[in-house]
């Protein structure tokens, strides 16, 4: 298919899916319109900010829709206007009815940040490094009524590295995602008609979206969970802690050997060493060394600068 037959609507909303949008106008597809998430009040004025896509599409000169819902006919025939051959959908954070499914005449795409069935839903990225999985991917799906249940058409796995946080993986696989959209749309325009393969009936787990009452650290919990905890958390909601009395937020921690445990007498959340290498906090199972924190009000700072400030705490 010659790539000026090709029409799409996009639909997205934070930076996760800017990428994708930028791989549909290099693929040389039209970009019919985008459609976002309605401006939300942002910063510390709370004043309406536009999202990252629709900034995007602007700069590009592409007409921006920013219904509050799909649901309504007058948003599903304005879709109709716009005569999509294909709907690119990325992280757009409104349910697609059937009705709007049925619109594009090759249907509805959607760029997912997991290896499906695995981690389905909202926090895809965070969840799988909460859980200590070793790798996971993006796939592109064929969207169907159910949440992300549709067949996939591409995929891409990437491992999943000790040092990632929910900030580096969510940027490595906004790339991925970009990739492999392209990809298809390119296949598509060379007139390939794309496999679609059923996600497996076992395996499926719910990424559930993130909320700040997870972001407290629980020194009962083993100390690995924890540093996974404090990694999937980075940048957002961010981790916090108790340490001797004064909250803080956690933003890199390293669980230490579990042979060099915590004493047989440490309580979960005591404070077993301090010094410029760390705090060491006993947990349930092994030792968590905090390497940085913040403090309210202040900016993130080292173990060492946070211990100068509270010296009654060295241990060494």
């Amino acid at each position: 298919m010659p790539a000026s037959r090709l029409r799409l609507v996009f639909a997205g909303t934070p930076d996760f899916a800017v990428p994708g949008l930028d791989a549909c106008l290099d693929s040389g597809v039209e970009v019919a319109a985008v459609y976002t998430q309605p401006d939300r009040p942002a910063g510390r004025g709370r004043r309406l900010a536009p999202s990252p896509v629709k900034r995007a599409a602007l700069a590009a000169g592409i007409p921006v829709e920013q219904p509050e819902s799909l649901k309504t006919s007058d948003a599903q025939q304005l879709l109709r206007d716009y005569a999509p051959d294909l709907m690119v959908v990325i992280a757009y954070g409104l349910i697609l009815p059937r009705k709007v499914l049925a619109i594009p005449r090759l249907g509805c795409w959607n760029v997912h940040a997991s290896l499906l069935p695995r981690w389905r839903g909202a926090a895809p990225i965070q969840r799988a490094i909460l859980a200590g999985d070793t790798e996971t991917g993006v796939c592109l799906m064929r969207m169907e009524a159910g949440l992300d249940t549709g067949p996939v058409l591409l995929s891409e796995t990437t491992s999943i590295r000790p040092g990632d946080t929910g900030g580096s993986l969510h940027d490595r696989l906004a790339e991925i995602g970009a990739r492999v959209l392209g990809e298809g749309l390119s296949r598509v325009i060379a007139g390939e008609s794309l496999h679609a393969t059923p996600q497996p009936e076992t395996g499926a787990i719910y990424a559930h979206k993130l909320g700040k009452a997870e972001a407290k650290l629980d020194f009962a919990r083993p100390a690995i969970e924890l540093e996974r905890q404090v990694r999937a958390f980075d940048p957002w909601p961010v981790a916090e802690a108790e340490i001797a009395g004064e909250r803080v937020r956690v933003w890199q921690t390293e669980a230490l050997d579990a042979q060099s445990g915590s004493p047989d007498s440490a309580r979960p959340g005591e404070i077993i060493g301090a010094s410029r290498h760390g705090i060491d906090i006993a947990c349930g199972q092994g030792v968590l060394r905090i390497l940085k924190l913040q403090r309210a009000g202040g900016r993130a700072i080292g173990a060492a600068d946070y211990l100068n400030a509270r010296v009654e705490l060295r241990t060494a």
